[in-house]
């Protein structure tokens, strides 16, 4: 046995039994303990190690009845009236401290009894979370682990964005960098990902169809991609998107341009695939939401009637599960009920639980931290902005390079916010309407064991790009 599989099992204690490409669990009480070692040499170390316990946090995962999975089946079920529109499920960001904010959620999702929840990140987070697809799936699969969840886990790339600025100067480079993201996270276990090329949209045209052109052919071009290279016995849930989120709300026009335009171009390149699950839509929010000069977070009128006309049209006509509202984490828990009545197939949440990190972040480090983007973001503190505003709006940035002071905060810390995000997720659960739905998973989506191989664990992972002009 090599000698990274026996330091790795030191760590967990020998509570796991590896042979011949499979595992054994001996003592999973002492496991779910120890499990954190693992993530973090998956975290913070490179090299055949850090592959290893990636590799090993998969394949307990996988002998414990914990497998990444589509969500596609159970939003197609939506989209035939199979399943009732009184829940919608939440697909959370996870940025600073994955493993304990996914052990939070699982936890919350067990007391509700669901399991119809999503963890995911997006092209635009890893770069400054410096947290790419494998890390990332390891993080969640070893929280599952950790906190006794069994089933299908749901892991999501979100916003897979094509650069808009680096489209127009190389478009051939731009849409290769997004299909080796797929691959990439395919690999890691990502069988839900969300194309996002609503950037190419152009408004100055007069004509809706005209406007929605590029968006749908790449759409459908990635979606072909996916197709080609998703897992067999997996069908990939896929999400486009008709406009870019912060941009002026969405019509049932443009719906219609873009999913009748989408199906078309489909067609024409591979007939027999599926098509899109969910669309994404713009109601009035914006990612982060808009932050006022006490750095309070201004009201945001969501439009709630947009998101269930649309949402209605696109099942009755092309049979998708709904529409997905973005930017919702910082709107009032009274919001979220609404994103139920008014028939959302998926919201997406992720600054309120960053906000968390820092509300309860110890002092030193914050001040760390807050010096770190004086130096490094001058450039984007804006005339007239409050310090409240200007750390709000950069303090993402500081995941990446503090990720290692973060995670060997003590064990206290940990736990605490463990504590407080785990009530959050609670009370979002229960207001997005998911408790006792776990059967309706259970029902549509069935286990598909997928071996993983060693070499897809192996080599450096981390990738520096410019994200600054990609949506989170």
């Amino acid at each position: 046995m090599l000698n990274e599989i026996v330091e790795l099992m030191d760590l967990v204690e020998n509570s796991v039994n590896y042979s011949h490409g499979k595992v054994t669990v001996t003592d999973l009480n002492v496991l779910q303990k120890k499990i954190h070692r693992w993530v973090e040499v998956s975290t913070l170390e490179t090299g055949t190690r850090q592959g290893w316990a990636r590799f090993l946090v998969r394949l307990v995962a996988q002998e414990l009845g914990i497998f990444p999975a589509s969500i596609h089946e159970l939003y197609m079920a939506r989209g035939r009236d199979e399943t009732p529109h009184t829940f919608t499920v939440p697909a959370m960001n996870m940025r600073v401290l994955s493993f304990d904010a996914a052990r939070a959620a699982f936890s919350a999702a067990i007391s509700v009894n669901s399991a119809a929840i999503i963890f995911e990140i997006a092209r635009s987070e890893m770069g400054y979370t410096s947290q790419r697809p494998v890390e990332f799936s390891t993080n969640i699969l070893a929280a599952a682990i950790a906190e006794n969840f069994r089933g299908p886990v749901f892991i999501q790339g979100d916003h897979f964005q094509v650069s808009a600025k680096r489209y127009a100067i190389d478009p051939d480079a731009e849409l290769n960098s997004i299909k080796d993201l797929i691959l990439e996270a395919i690999k890691a276990g990502f069988y839900n990902i969300d194309i996002d090329t609503s950037t190419l949209v152009d408004i100055t045209k007069n004509d809706i169809t005209e406007q929605q052109k590029l968006n749908v052919e790449l759409s459908a071009y990635f979606s072909n991609f996916i197709r080609e290279h998703q897992p067999e016995g997996v069908t990939i849930s896929i999400g486009g998107e008709i406009g870019e989120v912060g941009g002026r709300n969405s019509t049932v026009e443009e719906l219609r341009a873009y999913l009748k335009g989408f199906n078309e171009a489909v067609k024409i390149i591979n007939p027999d695939i599926s098509g899109l699950s969910k669309i994404s839509i713009q109601t009035g929010t914006s990612h982060g939401g808009i932050v006022l000069p006490d750095g309070t977070i201004a009201q945001v009128n969501v439009d709630f009637d947009t998101l269930r006309t649309l949402s209605r049209f696109s099942r009755s006509e092309y049979g998708l599960g709904g529409t997905v509202q973005h930017g919702a984490s910082t709107l009032p828990e009274d919001a979220f009920g609404k994103f139920v009545e008014y028939e959302a197939i998926e919201v997406h949440l992720a600054t309120s639980f960053m906000n968390m990190f820092y509300e309860n972040a110890p002092d030193d480090l914050r001040e760390k931290i807050y010096a770190y983007l004086d130096k490094n973001y001058a450039s984007d503190r804006k005339p007239g902005m409050t310090d409240e505003q200007f750390y709000y709006k950069t303090r993402k940035n500081a995941i990446g390079p503090f990720k290692e002071e973060i995670i060997k905060l003590p064990e206290e810390f940990h736990m605490k916010m463990r504590s407080l995000w785990k009530q959050k997720f609670e009370v979002l659960f229960k207001l997005l309407g998911l408790e006792g739905t776990r059967h309706f998973v259970e029902k549509y989506i069935p286990p598909v064991a997928l071996p993983p191989r060693i070499e897809d664990f192996m080599g450096s992972d981390y990738q520096k790009e410019d994200v600054s002009d990609l949506a989170d």
